[in-house]
C-alpha cells in the first residue's frame, strides 16, 4: 500500500521535477563513486578499479541483456562496436587516474570539458554545422581550462591527463550517434559493459592488490553498483524531462565534489580552479542549450 501510494504522488510531479530529482539521483551517485576512486586508488591501480567497475556494472545490468536475446544483441557493426570500446576504456583509466591524483573539484571540472571537445570532434567527424555563439562559447570553456590548468606556472601532468581523458570520452560520445542509426542504446551498454569486462581482466590480472579487508570489498562492489545507480538517473532523467531544463542539474556534481573534496580529504580550490570552472561550467551549459534547440527545431 505504501509503495503503492509514493508511486501515485510519483507520478503527479510534473515531469520535469522528475527529471531533475533522477538526474539529482544520478549526479550524486557519480560523485559519492569519485570518492570510493580516489580511497581505493591509494592502493590499487585505475585498471583495477575500471575492471570492478565494468564486471560489477555487467552482472547489474544482465537481466536486460538476457531479455534482449540472442537476437537483441546480434549486431552487423562488430568493428565500431570494437573501436568505441577500446577508446571509451582509454578514457576510463585516465578519468580513474585524474580522480585518484587531482582534488575532486578540479577532476571534475576538467572532465565537463568533454562537451567542449564533442563540439569540435562533430563538426570533424560528422560535419555538423556549427553557429558562431557556439563557437565562441567552445573556445571560451577551452580558455576556463587553460586557466585551470595555471596558466605561467608548473602544469600538474595528472591536469592533462584528465583534459586527455574528457577529448576521448568525447570522441566515443560521437561514435555513439555514429553508431545509433543502427544500434539501440542496450545493444551498445552491452558490448560496452561486457568488453570493458574483458579488457580490464588482463592488467588487472598482473596489478592485482587484494583489498585489504571487508570494508574495501565492500567499496568496490559499491563502484560498480553506484555507476549503475549514476547511468540509470541520466537515461530516466533526460527520459522523462526536457534536456533544456534538466541538463543543468548535471552541473551539481561540481558542488558535490567540492564538498566532499573539502570535508573528506581536505581539499581547498584554489581561485585558478574556481574562476576556470565558472568558466567552463556556463560555456558548456550554453552549449548544451544550443544542442537542445537545434534538436528540437530539427
Amino acid at each position: 500500500m505504501l509503495l503503492a501510494a509514493l508511486e501515485a504522488r510519483w507520478v503527479q510531479l510534473p515531469p520535469n521535477l522528475r527529471g531533475i530529482l533522477w538526474l539529482l539521483m544520478g549526479t550524486l551517485a557519480f560523485a559519492a563513486n569519485d570518492i570510493l576512486v580516489k580511497t581505493l586508488g591509494q592502493t590499487m591501480s585505475p585498471f583495477q578499479l575500471a575492471a570492478f567497475r565494468y564486471t560489477i556494472g555487467f552482472v547489474i545490468m544482465l537481466p536486460v541483456f538476457l531479455r534482449m536475446g540472442v537476437s537483441g544483441l546480434k549486431t552487423s557493426r562488430p568493428a565500431i562496436h570494437g573501436i568505441r570500446l577500446i577508446i571509451a576504456c582509454i578514457a576510463q583509466v585516465g578519468v580513474y587516474t585524474s580522480v585518484i591524483y587531482l582534488p575532486l573539484a578540479d577532476a571534475t571540472a576538467l572532465s565537463f570539458s568533454r562537451i567542449l571537445f564533442t563540439t569540435v570532434i562533430a563538426v570533424i567527424v560528422l560535419r555538423e554545422v556549427v553557429s558562431g555563439g557556439r563557437w565562441a562559447a567552445t573556445f571560451a570553456g577551452f580558455v576556463g581550462v587553460v586557466i585551470m590548468v595555471r596558466p605561467g606556472g608548473d602544469i600538474d601532468p595528472i591536469a592533462l591527463v584528465a583534459i586527455a581523458a574528457a577529448c576521448t570520452f568525447a570522441i566515443a560520445n560521437v561514435m555513439i550517434r555514429m553508431m545509433s542509426t543502427t544500434e539501440p542504446p542496450n545493444r551498445i551498454l552491452f558490448y560496452y559493459q561486457a568488453g570493458g569486462a574483458l579488457v580490464f581482466l588482463g592488467p588487472t590480472i598482473w596489478l592485482w592488490q587484494t583489498p585489504p579487508d571487508a570494508a574495501s570489498w565492500l567499496m568496490t562492489l559499491a563502484i560498480g553498483i553506484l555507476t549503475a545507480v549514476g547511468m540509470i538517473g541520466f537515461i530516466r532523467g533526460f527520459a522523462v524531462g526536457e534536456a533544456s531544463v534538466i541538463g543543468p542539474t548535471e552541473y551539481f556534481r561540481l558542488i558535490f565534489a567540492a564538498g566532499f573534496g573539502f570535508f573528506i580529504f581536505g581539499e581547498i580550490p584554489d581561485i585558478w580552479t574556481v574562476a576556470g570552472a565558472a568558466i567552463i561550467v556556463v560555456c558548456t551549459g550554453f552549449i548544451a542549450r544550443m544542442e537542445t534547440l537545434r534538436r528540437r527545431t530539427a
